[in-house]
């Protein structure tokens, strides 16, 4: 459909659904997004479809971006490494750091990397399965 996002590539998870150790797997998604021709790559920890949360690492390589998409329910992102610009409907584009957690507006919305970075990203509701 015209204006949607390019959904960055998955990591198919060889992990059990046990404790993930983000620091950890941030690194490991950052390096796989380094020789990724996309510049990105994002690994889903807990799976949407058919549960009421859905959370997303997605890796960005300094420079890159997800395009202006919209936001289709409650959304939250948490800094893991790295630093980000999450710039939303004509608002303030909002700068966000390792550390930093914010909701994202129910806005269309789009994130850039400042430099390699990795976020958390967490969806809630009815359309987190997809």
């Amino acid at each position: 459909m015209p204006g949607d996002v390019e959904e960055p590539r998955q990591q198919p998870s060889t992990e059990p659904s046990g404790p993930v150790n983000l620091p950890r797997a941030a690194a490991d998604l950052l390096r796989s997004a380094r020789v990724s021709s996309a510049r990105r790559a994002a690994r889903t920890l807990i799976p949407g479809a058919g549960t009421p949360l859905k959370q997303s690492l997605l890796a960005l390589v300094g420079g890159q971006s997800l395009a202006d998409h919209e936001s289709p329910t409650a959304a939250t992102l948490q800094v893991i490494s790295g630093a980000v610009r999450l710039t939303a409907g004509g608002h303030d584009d909002i700068e966000l750091h390792a550390g930093d957690h914010a909701a994202i507006p129910p806005l269309r919305h789009g994130l850039d990397a400042i430099d390699d970075a990795v976020v958390l990203l967490t969806v809630a509701g009815p359309s987190a399965g997809g």
